[in-house]
């Protein structure tokens, strides 16, 4: 049996915190729900050796996630953090209030795009693409978004 983690990060922590209890982060390879090895450890996950794209970004029935070129597009993935895996920083909400609010019009959520295109005018990283207008069912799906999030296994 496998163990799954989800990747969304609550302010302070990072998404994922892989560490010992000597503060070392665990060398863990990161696998889909098909199996298939994505990263070989946290830092290939968070570096440009990953593997997630639209044909590895699995939903939980191993099929593939509508992306930009799809109708209905489901292409943000909730995530919550910076490029690197760690939450953003400062007192703005990049959580939609640590996965708590659904509020039409407040707060927002830092969103990846499993397909890896679609932000014209900034980055296109799985975990870091853009802040949703919002919480709400409404203010995600208007930027592509259907509240989805991604679960890596473990081991």
């Amino acid at each position: 049996m496998r163990n799954f983690v989800a990747y969304e990060a609550a302010k302070p922590v990072a998404a994922l915190d892989f560490k010992d209890g000597d503060g070392q982060v665990r060398s863990l390879a990161v696998f889909n729900g098909k199996v298939v090895e994505i990263a070989a450890n946290v830092a290939d996950l968070h570096s440009d050796n990953n593997k997630i794209n639209k044909e590895t970004a699995l939903d939980e029935k191993g099929m593939v996630v509508p992306g930009r070129v799809d109708t209905p597009n489901k292409h943000d993935m909730l995530t919550g953090t910076q490029h690197d895996g760690t939450a953003v920083p400062g007192p703005d909400d990049a959580t939609c209030s640590n996965w708590t609010g659904s509020t039409d019009g407040q707060g927002n959520a830092v969103v990846g795009h499993h397909d890896l295109i679609g932000n014209t005018q900034g980055p296109n990283f799985w975990n870091y693409s853009h802040k949703t207008p919002g919480c709400a069912p409404a203010n995600l799906q208007r930027v592509g978004g259907a509240g989805l999030f991604y679960c890596f296994a473990t081991n």
